[in-house]
């Protein structure tokens, strides 16, 4: 008897390969990378670096000594994985080994312990991330201060992002909208430039390895709802321009809560998918304990992704 072997997700008819579209989407995250390299030096280098070659190594060790199939580090995926956890952790020195820890959750358990790419639930990055974040609070809300164009002192100073500051009682002075869309603020490497994260999100829907219905919904459902907030009480609440600007909802809304493998299929379930993104995210910002709430978000829309994709079934076209 001949067995049908099924593949991992997604299920796309498409000349496309997978290798082929990792690698674009690694070739789109090139520009914040070298914003974050122009802002805070050798250090966003390092950890980026050291992000990405971490993750290749774990899971080439799991594939080749724990699960013994073919490698498959050549794909990109592992790449992907490395520069968005880079992307979401401070750019100093003393990250270097928990960033190593965080590749190691990312892979060995976001990823490698469901069977690879295309059959994790959640995204690797942000398992890495929130992981991090709860093993290691204090380093990873030490951030680094933005000191001009390819700053010569790599041992900087510290500072609150403009988000953990309004959230102790006001913006840091100076801070305005154009600092937060070119990058000239304090925060992970992936928080730095909305222009960068947006350069980048555009290269992708040229290639449509993404579509807009994610990122838009993501975004203005943030928007929509801060400003509402903002609307009834601005001394309180922040205004929608810097809520979408400052923190990860552009990157988390560009490249992660896009991932093929962990958002819906359908375009009905995706535009849900991001609704829910963009809410949860102002709700845990403004009412939980952190003053991010872009990982947290995309988490707990992946673990609903199965039903979204069971509710929002594309319509047949024949019986």
């Amino acid at each position: 008897m001949n067995l049908l072997n099924i593949s991992g997700s997604p299920h796309v008819h498409s000349d496309e390969s997978t290798k082929k579209i990792m690698w674009r989407v690694n070739l789109a995250l090139v520009p914040a990378l070298l914003v974050a390299i122009a802002y805070f030096g050798i250090n966003a280098l390092l950890v980026s670096v050291i992000s990405v070659l971490s993750c290749v190594l774990f899971q080439w060790l799991i594939e080749k000594y724990i699960l013994k199939v073919p490698s498959t580090i050549c794909d990109g995926s592992a790449v992907v994985t490395g520069l968005l956890l880079a992307f979401n952790v401070p750019a100093t020195v003393s990250m270097m080994w928990i960033v190593i820890i965080g590749a190691l959750v990312a892979i060995g358990v976001g990823k490698m312990s469901f069977g690879g790419l295309g059959k994790n639930p959640f995204n690797p990055a942000l398992v890495g991330r929130v992981f991090l974040l709860i093993s290691f609070p204090v380093q990873m809300t030490t951030w680094p201060v933005v000191d001009g164009i390819f700053p010569m002192n790599f041992d900087v100073a510290t500072g609150a992002t403009p988000l953990g500051a309004f959230k102790e009682g006001a913006l840091p002075e100076g801070v305005t909208f154009m600092d937060a869309f070119l990058g000239h603020i304090g925060g992970s490497l992936g928080e730095v430039s909305a222009l960068a994260i947006l350069l980048g999100a555009a290269y992708l829907c040229w290639k449509k390895v993404i579509t807009w219905h994610i990122p838009v919904t993501f975004i203005g459902t943030a928007f929509v709802f801060s400003g509402i907030l903002w609307l009834v009480n601005p001394d309180t609440y922040l205004d929608p321009f810097m809520t979408i600007m400052t923190g990860g909802i552009m990157l988390g809304a560009c490249f992660m809560a896009t991932d093929m493998v962990t958002s819906p299929m359908a375009k009905s379930g995706q535009i849900i998918f991001g609704v829910g993104c963009g809410l949860l995210t102002i709700i845990i910002r403004n009412w939980g304990a952190y003053p991010e709430g872009v990982s947290f978000a995309i988490l707990l829309m992946n673990s609903v992704t199965p039903l979204i994709n069971r509710w929002c079934k594309p319509q047949r076209f024949a019986c």
